[in-house]
C-alpha cells in the first residue's frame, strides 16, 4: 500500500522506512539510587537549607565580586555514585550558578578548592 510521507513528501509504500525520518530521541532513563534520591523531601529540604546558607548567591561569583542568583543548583562536590553517604551532608554541597557548576562537573574547579570556599 502507498501512503504520503510526512518526513519528505514522496509516495512510499507503507512497510518501507522513509531516510528522512527522524531518529528517536530520549529514550526513558534508568531508574538510579542517584535519580531516585533526587526525588525525595530529604533532598528537597536539604537543597533549600544549602541555598540559604549560601544566600541564594553563587559561591565562586561571589569571589569574583558578582552576585549572580540565577539559575543555581547544588552541587555535590563528592558526587552522589563515588560517596552516597556524604549525599545530605552540608561539608560536601555548595550553591553554584550553571557556569560554575558545568566548571566544577567538568573538575575544572577542584574539590579542594570548592571545599575551601564553604570553609570561608
Amino acid at each position: 500500500m502507498l501512503k504520503s510521507c510526512k518526513y519528505c513528501g514522496r509516495i512510499h509504500d507503507s512497510k518501507i522506512k522513509c531516510k528522512d525520518t527522524p531518529a528517536k530521541k530520549n529514550k526513558p532513563k534508568e531508574r538510579t539510587e542517584q535519580i531516585e534520591f533526587r526525588n525525595t523531601k530529604a533532598w528537597q529540604r536539604k537543597r533549600k537549607e544549602i541555598k540559604e546558607r549560601d544566600n541564594y548567591l553563587c559561591r565562586v561569583c561571589l569571589l569574583e565580586d558578582r552576585f549572580e542568583h540565577n539559575d543555581l543548583s547544588v552541587h555535590h562536590i563528592a558526587p552522589i555514585i563515588e560517596n552516597y553517604d556524604l549525599r545530605l551532608e552540608n561539608d560536601n554541597l555548595i550553591t553554584l550558578c550553571s557556569y560554575h557548576h558545568k566548571l566544577a562537573e567538568d573538575g575544572k574547579i577542584t574539590r579542594d578548592r570548592l571545599r575551601e570556599i564553604i570553609k570561608g
